[in-house]
């Protein structure tokens, strides 16, 4: 089984995170599958890249029994924490770097890291049962993901913060509100509004696209974006090594069992 299911829809190209059984949480394969498969992509130029998951959640984030199973040895847990984090920063990268539209078709919860997925999408068709959660403050992580990087250009410092601090939950309405989700519909209607959006982009001009998105991820911004997200990493893998972070992720699974 693959981590990441490729379908080619109306001249689009669909990649589905494909680990329902386990909330689609982020690991290494999964990250090196789906980078794979966006450079794939990126050379085949669609009209839309569109990025989807299968089962109830898109994505929990990184998986913490992943972390704890490395947290033997502090260099063991640096070392796959930096492996990790950096994948899913290179991924957001190669997203707003990519040439075509990217789209986002979200059909339930979204939380920690995989958000960065999300904020690197252009429009967003999001489930009105769906909602995104930092959780960071639970477990005593740093953000990662573009949680600072890219939240607080989208929905405001003071705004991004608060839901920092307090661990607030976004829901689907509040998400539209602030910017996040561009349409918010019921389950079962999310793909057919991604489908709708990407024949309206078919209908027009793809180099006009590719303009817009260079002219908008331009090399300096980008670059701003990458030089933000070396700093979350940074700060995940010096709090990811301390003993107060090990007891978090074993309470955290303790309670989420």
């Amino acid at each position: 089984m693959t981590l990441v299911d490729t379908e080619h829809k109306d001249g689009a190209i669909w990649l589905y995170l494909n680990r329902p059984a386990r909330h689609n949480a982020l690991t290494q394969p999964l990250l090196d599958e789906l980078f794979a498969e966006i450079r794939l992509a990126e050379g085949k130029k669609p009209a839309a890249l569109v990025l989807s998951a299968r089962g109830r959640s898109f994505s929990t984030g990184g998986d913490i029994n992943g972390f704890l199973d490395h947290a033997g040895s502090q260099d063991r847990l640096v070392s796959y924490a930096d492996k990790l984090v950096g994948s899913l920063h290179d991924i957001i990268l190669s997203l707003i770097a990519f040439s075509s539209p990217v789209l986002a078709a979200v059909g339930g919860p979204v939380t920690g890291g995989s958000t960065g997925l999300v904020l690197a999408a252009d429009m967003v068709a999001l489930s009105n049962t769906a909602f995104i959660q930092p959780y960071y403050s639970e477990v005593g992580f740093a953000p990662d993901g573009g949680w600072t990087a890219l939240m607080p250009e989208k929905i405001g410092t003071a705004k991004a913060l608060e839901i920092q601090y307090l661990n607030t939950r976004i829901s689907a309405e509040e998400a539209q509100r602030f910017g996040l989700a561009t349409h918010v519909c019921a389950p079962s209607d999310v793909e057919p509004k991604i489908a709708e959006w990407v024949t309206g982009i078919s209908r027009r001009f793809p180099q006009t696209h590719v303009a817009t998105r260079q002219n908008v991820w331009d090399e300096p911004r980008r670059q701003l974006v990458k030089e933000r997200l070396d700093r979350e990493k940074a700060r995940f893998l010096d709090l990811i090594a301390r003993p107060e972070t090990l007891a978090g992720m074993q309470e955290f699974t303790k309670q989420s069992a």
